[in-house]
């Protein structure tokens, strides 16, 4: 465990606890003062506009790709699907929806609604409490239910709530593509993106599995509108016309739970529905007949097939995706190595390897 990944366990220890005026007072704090210290990367990183090698781009010789999707969080998402789909419907865009299973009474009817209205359904997690990819035990068994919720739904794409993400667990689940990962943003927990804006596929040569990964690729609605506090879409738009101009894949992750489509006065993490909108007008206006705009398991399918053509990660390596995690040092200043209170604080990081250094001599310690 990393020390991103541990501040992430104390922070949904303590969650319950927080008032949710709260958590969003104290994370627009955060996320205003990271801001400044990330205008290099975001929200673009030019890194990621790099075509991969033997890329022969989009089908029909479109300029790019355009995937819309839709993470629910809660029963408040949930029960406002049906203002979003009309939104798209009366636009002429389709999209995929993922529900968390075990969080909300997810309707078998929204569910049987939008697939034989040509959009699409997707798992979420299992219960968004922070604590999926806690062990890869936890991740196991849970993996377990989260197959069974796929099977039930008929759905072969997944995300991972907060973007959590573990590359090669994610193996253990029955699908053809996941979501839970991002070219760049800096602003969530786990916040190494994969620097690309095109799909990918990850493979697992001793297993002989695979997936293709999806990241998102415009800054999350939440993020812009609840967080930053930003009252236009200039940055949806600028980000989605330099993706147009590399050839990459526009996917962006919008939420029901946060658009308002009532227009009653906003609540503390809404913004108006009519900014989600406004983007799907530009793109109309700006680039019709250039994007290939289809669902989330197309683009995993059409990938599947070029498979020579995108780039490949293969997580039986012993250095992966996920494997980018920092060591710990600590100046230890005490003549005796074996202090208990050194293996107490190495136990409560848990990191993958702490160094020592007690003045006389230095040693590895391995994870128990």
């Amino acid at each position: 465990m990393n020390i991103s990944n541990a501040v992430n366990k104390i922070y949904y220890q303590l969650k319950p606890f927080i008032p949710r005026w709260l958590q969003i007072l104290l994370r627009r704090k955060l996320v205003l003062q990271k801001r400044l210290l990330c205008t290099d990367v975001w929200p673009i990183d030019e890194k990621a506009g790099k075509i991969p090698e033997g890329w022969t781009g989009w089908p029909e010789g479109k300029k790019f790709a355009l995937v819309l999707t839709h993470d629910v969080e809660t029963i408040r998402g949930h029960d406002r699907c049906h203002h979003l789909i009309k939104l798209e419907k009366e636009l002429g865009f389709k999209s995929a929806y993922y529900f968390v299973p075990e969080r909300y009474r997810v309707s078998r009817e929204l569910r049987d609604y939008l697939t034989s209205e040509g959009f699409e359904v997707g798992v979420h997690g299992l219960k968004h409490d922070g604590k999926l990819y806690k062990s890869e035990k936890i991740f196991r068994k849970r993996a377990l239910k989260i197959n069974q919720y796929l099977k039930e739904w008929q759905a072969v794409g997944f995300g991972s709530p907060s973007m959590h993400n573990n590359l090669k667990w994610i193996h253990e689940l029955n699908i053809e593509y996941d979501s839970s990962t991002f070219d760049t943003d800096p602003f969530e927990p786990q916040s190494e993106g994969v620097q690309t804006i095109f799909p990918f596929r990850v493979s697992d040569n001793s297993t002989n599995r695979g997936y293709v990964e999806l990241p998102y690729t415009l800054p999350q609605d939440f993020t812009l509108f609840v967080l930053m506090q930003e009252k236009n879409i200039d940055i949806w738009k600028k980000k989605l016309d330099w993706i147009a101009e590399h050839g990459g894949m526009v996917l962006i992750n919008a939420h029901p739970d946060y658009m308002d489509f009532e227009e009653n006065g906003l609540g503390i993490e809404e913004y108006p529905a009519e900014y989600y909108k406004e983007f799907l007008k530009y793109i109309k206006s700006e680039y019709e007949g250039q994007y290939w705009n289809v669902l989330s398991m197309d683009i995993a399918r059409f990938c599947s097939k070029k498979i020579t053509n995108i780039h490949t990660v293969n997580t039986s390596k012993k250095k992966d995706i996920n494997s980018k995690k920092p060591n710990i040092l600590m100046i230890v200043e005490n003549p005796f190595p074996s202090d208990i209170r050194v293996r107490k604080v190495r136990l409560s990081l848990r990191a993958e390897t702490l160094w020592l250094d007690t003045g006389m001599t230095t040693r590895k310690l391995k994870r128990s």
